[in-house]
């Protein structure tokens, strides 16, 4: 194999058991993993983010795990950075997550975006201030239609930056995602995926094992800083709506189940798109030994 790196891409819904497949790949390939979800990187970040556990982390080197504060602005153009930098001296590395977006700007780079004008950041931000995530919603929903298919419309940071985008250039975010920049990289696709009912049993038993955990203390500790961006997202909002009286426990815990169930529906359909994916179920790991080898052999 020449100096060209080579990146096994582990991709799939958030539940449906990506850690433990790359553990067994990652031994048997001896190489890393670079992880590429946008919130296991935040060192505050724990439970809620179902960070892997340290064992696991001394088993195999991981990057990109609790590397960053949730003070810090973090995005894609940061994480092929440290991406980029973990593959340095490497043939081979497992990138592992479900965070597409991540995953496309490493394996095809991505257009930049055009500079936001003040006048339209300004009027986002208030049409946001007075109607709240419902407006930015049925904006994206009417104005960015591609993107409210698949984006986190659960994500006001998002939601604003999609809107700011369309508005500015009369584009689709979208657009500028496609990867117009060429990468020097080879790689492999793996999706994982199960039954839809195995798979949203899988996500709701997974949410009461965190909360068992300690979920809440978690997101107790964190509430001095839950304006910053990282916080705005599934299982630390919906908390915070109970700790201010809005939600009991009980329906805090059913939304983070709800919303952790939408987002993995939402990842699916961001996979599937790509035909460049081979499937296959967690549990499968020779079959997934045997595709890679084969891939890798055919380069």
């Amino acid at each position: 194999m020449d100096s060209i790196p080579t990146i096994v891409v582990i991709a799939g819904p958030t539940g449906v058991g990506k850690t433990d497949l790359a553990l067994g790949l990652a031994e048997r390939l001896q190489t890393v993993i670079i992880s590429a979800d946008s919130r296991q990187c935040y060192r505050e970040m724990d439970i809620g983010v179902a960070r892997p556990a340290p064992g696991d982390l001394q088993r195999i080197p991981h990057f990109f795990i609790a590397t960053h504060s949730i003070t810090e602005h973090i995005n894609a153009a940061t994480f092929v950075a440290e991406a980029n930098r973990a593959m340095e001296g490497r043939e081979l590395v497992l990138v592992v997550g479900g965070t597409g977006l991540y995953i496309k700007a490493l394996t095809e780079g991505m257009d930049p975006i055009p500079a936001i004008p003040e006048g339209i950041r300004k009027a986002v931000r208030e049409g946001y201030a007075a109607g709240g995530l419902g407006w930015l919603q049925k904006e994206i929903e009417t104005k960015d239609p591609e993107w409210f298919k698949t984006g986190d419309r659960y994500n006001p940071h998002r939601l604003m930056r999609a809107l700011e985008v369309v508005e500015a250039t009369g584009n689709s975010i979208k657009d500028f995602q496609k990867g117009g920049q060429q990468t020097d990289k080879r790689v492999v696709h793996i999706g994982l995926d199960l039954p839809r009912p195995e798979l949203y049993a899988r996500i709701d038993h997974r949410v009461d094992q965190m909360m068992e955990r300690g979920l809440l203390r978690e997101v107790e500790a964190l509430l001095p800083f839950r304006n910053q961006k990282a916080l705005h997202t599934v299982g630390y909002t919906e908390l915070f709506d109970y700790l201010d009286g809005t939600l009991t426990l009980t329906e805090a815990v059913a939304l983070i189940q709800q919303h952790t169930r939408n987002y993995a529906k939402r990842q699916l359909t961001w996979f599937r798109r790509d035909p460049e994916v081979a499937w296959f179920a967690p549990d499968a790991l020779d079959a997934v030994e045997a595709y890679v080898r084969r891939r890798l052999a055919s380069f």
